[in-house]
């Protein structure tokens, strides 16, 4: 595909280097880190992206998770006065409700809760682990070096976390809404009390995909105990909707010879959110 100058440079921001072929220029992602010597990057060239073969994936993955007689992800049965009150709300009352919410114990040492950000018209939702400290402090999810890698690798697709049209437009929330001691990761309550909140924010939203970046979030959204690499590369749904695996942006951090997987993650998206376009 052809790419313009700003979405080279977007590209160049994040690390990838894209490769012309001819008078199409095709994504060949080599992500590493600026100041990494030249010798070093070959080890971690990614495969060129196919954007033909990304759009026949997609589209027999969607077909397979539409197929009758396939069952879909375990989704959490609400039940309950809490949990069909949730159900009801608006965005503010839900915002409201998260705020004052004390159904487990990690209220007790939050700073604030971190409800989620971005537009509420957006078509794409971004699905993080459990905030970190610099969340609990911001109340916002995805702040510090790691929030500048997500918004850089939203940038290389044209996506944004501020103000855009709807399509370009993504909304970002957690598992759950505070921050739990320590870093740890979140217990089988604390999740179990904290999902209805996430599936009312899925359903206020009606997102065309979810991208689920990160081990924790991945398992919980997933229901599976499989590390990210075995889920990464096909599209799976949460809720009805579209589900892409990918990394976290703190673990690409650590390990940026993954980031070019990433990319990859993100093309996949790109197109499976296309399809679910045509198909609305």
């Amino acid at each position: 595909m052809r790419w313009s100058e700003r979405q080279l440079a977007m590209l160049r921001e994040m690390g990838i280097r894209v490769w012309p072929v001819g008078q199409e220029s095709v994504v060949q992602a080599q992500l590493v880190p600026a100041d990494a010597p030249a010798m070093a990057s070959a080890s971690v060239r990614a495969t060129p992206v196919n954007t033909d073969e990304l759009r026949k994936a997609a589209t027999a993955a969607l077909g397979a998770a539409q197929a009758p007689g396939r069952a879909a992800p375990a989704s959490v049965t609400e039940t309950g006065q809490r949990q069909a009150g949730v159900a009801a709300m608006g965005w503010e009352a839900l915002r409201d409700a998260v705020a004052a919410c004390t159904a487990c114990k990690l209220c007790e040492m939050r700073k604030q809760t971190v409800f989620g950000t971005g537009s509420t018209e957006a078509q794409w939702l971004i699905v993080g682990e459990a905030p970190g400290e610099q969340e609990d402090l911001a109340g916002e999810p995805f702040v510090g070096k790691s929030g500048q890698l997500l918004d850089s690798m939203l940038r290389a697709i044209g996506l944004t976390r501020g103000d855009a049209a709807p399509q370009r437009q993504v909304y970002i929330a957690n598992t759950v809404k505070c921050r739990p001691p320590g870093n740890r990761n979140p217990a089988p309550d604390e999740l179990a009390q904290c999902e209805p909140f996430l599936i009312r924010q899925l359903a206020l939203l009606k997102p065309r995909i979810i991208v689920a970046m990160g081990r924790f979030a991945v398992q919980s959204l997933l229901r599976s105990d499989e590390p990210v690499g075995r889920l990464r590369g096909r599209v799976h749904r949460y809720q009805g909707v579209p589900l892409i695996v990918t990394y976290h942006p703190a673990y690409l951090l650590r390990n940026p010879e993954d980031k070019a997987r990433a990319w990859d993650d993100l093309c996949l998206a790109v197109e499976t959110a296309k399809l679910a376009a045509q198909a609305a």
